[in-house]
């Protein structure tokens, strides 16, 4: 697991503890002012039940979107440092989520069950998922990772990932 990485976490429930409202990504921000529609769309349940058929539609978008999206950096594909769009043929780790997040509430999956997610890769550097929460715990949809986790397994420390309730909103998942 990677509780070495959530020392703080360590023995948590099956779903994310969140400390508070925190800051949004500058990211997540200009993209919200991009597509307001999508930022300002109903969240509906905050946690789904899962299913043998939901559980492979979730893994069935994890592994296209991974298969078909090829990944270069902001930089590489706009010449910015930080920016949220969706994907057409390459993308960034936030592209991805966001990607997979659409699909998924196109799917049926309510929004407020489907929540971009920020952290740090094993290695110390900025990184995006798409955290599914479920009625069995949370789970990370990555891009460098066809598995879908349970958040504990994951090699990523955890820092805020949106709202439930309002996803102009941010939680943040440190407890300091």
């Amino acid at each position: 697991n990677a509780f070495h990485l959530n020392p703080a976490l360590k023995g948590s429930p099956l779903n994310m503890p969140t400390y508070g409202e925190t800051t949004i990504p500058i990211g997540h921000h200009k993209y919200c002012l991009k597509y307001s529609d999508r930022c300002s769309l109903p969240l509906g349940d905050s946690r789904i039940r899962v299913t043998s058929e939901l559980w492979n539609k979730i893994v069935r978008v994890n592994e296209r979107i991974n298969q078909e999206i090829k990944p270069l950096t902001d930089r590489e594909i706009y010449g910015v440092d930080e920016r949220w769009e969706y994907p057409k043929q390459v993308g960034d780790c936030e592209d991805y989520a966001l990607l997979k997040r659409k699909q998924l509430n196109y799917a049926g999956i309510p929004l407020g069950a489907l929540l971009m997610t920020v952290a740090r890769d094993a290695d110390g550097g900025g990184h995006a998922v798409l955290t599914v929460v479920t009625d069995r715990g949370d789970f990370i949809l990555d891009n460098v990772e066809n598995r879908v986790l349970p958040w504990q397994e994951a090699e990523l420390t955890y820092l805020k990932r949106q709202s439930s309730r309002d996803s102009r909103r941010w939680e943040s998942l440190q407890p300091n």
